[in-house]
């Protein structure tokens, strides 16, 4: 892995990112199109970008288990979950805060993976925020398991594609899902 590319791909997705604008990147799961997730302007593109009805909401990837608190409530189980994680997990909390309106559920929970993977991570780390993490596909057409599968219109619809990873060919897994709930309930949302 070239570490100097990843660090200068990482600086122009944040350039981009501070201007309310939408990236394509490569996550710890797959491609996915982002943006500020607490810029209400850069979230409505996204959705009109997916074609997706705005009541499907989207997650958001932190780079730290430290910075949950200041978006969501944290249930106590949620550091034994995350540790015990042995792949990408995304976790609805309860009660979303400090984010996009239009990014919270309609129940008020919201989405988040801490993400592990190197150009994920160090993005979310220099941009200081939570940024969206939707797949890199129209609302209904399959996900993408790699770069060459993006659509030219997904391509052509953002402001940045991340020139980083793009000639990897393997098929992630998507992360588990679980939701928790404030007493430390947890549904298996997808295993």
């Amino acid at each position: 892995m070239n570490v100097e590319k990843c660090r200068e791909e990482v600086k122009k997705a944040c350039e981009v990112l501070k201007n309310g604008g939408v990236i394509l990147y490569p996550t710890d799961t797959i491609w996915g199109i982002g943006c500020d997730a607490t810029n209400d302007e850069a979230v409505k593109r996204v959705y009109e970008l997916k074609k997706r009805e705005d009541s499907k909401a989207l997650l958001v990837l932190l780079d730290d288990l430290g910075k949950l608190a200041s978006y969501v409530d944290v249930p106590d189980i949620t550091y034994d979950l995350l540790e015990a994680a042995d792949r990408p997990m995304t976790v609805i909390y309860p009660h979303a805060k400090n984010l996009a309106k239009g990014l919270v559920s309609a129940d008020g929970t919201i989405g988040i993976r801490i993400t592990k993977e190197i150009f994920s991570r160090m993005l979310v780390a220099r941009f200081r925020k939570p940024i969206v993490s939707t797949s890199a596909n129209i609302s209904g057409d399959p996900s993408p398991k790699c770069f060459a599968d993006i659509s030219d219109e997904v391509k052509k619809s953002v402001d940045y594609v991340v020139d980083f990873r793009q000639e990897e060919t393997t098929n992630p897994a998507p992360s588990s899902i679980v939701k928790l709930g404030l007493g430390g309930e947890i549904q298996i949302i997808r295993q």
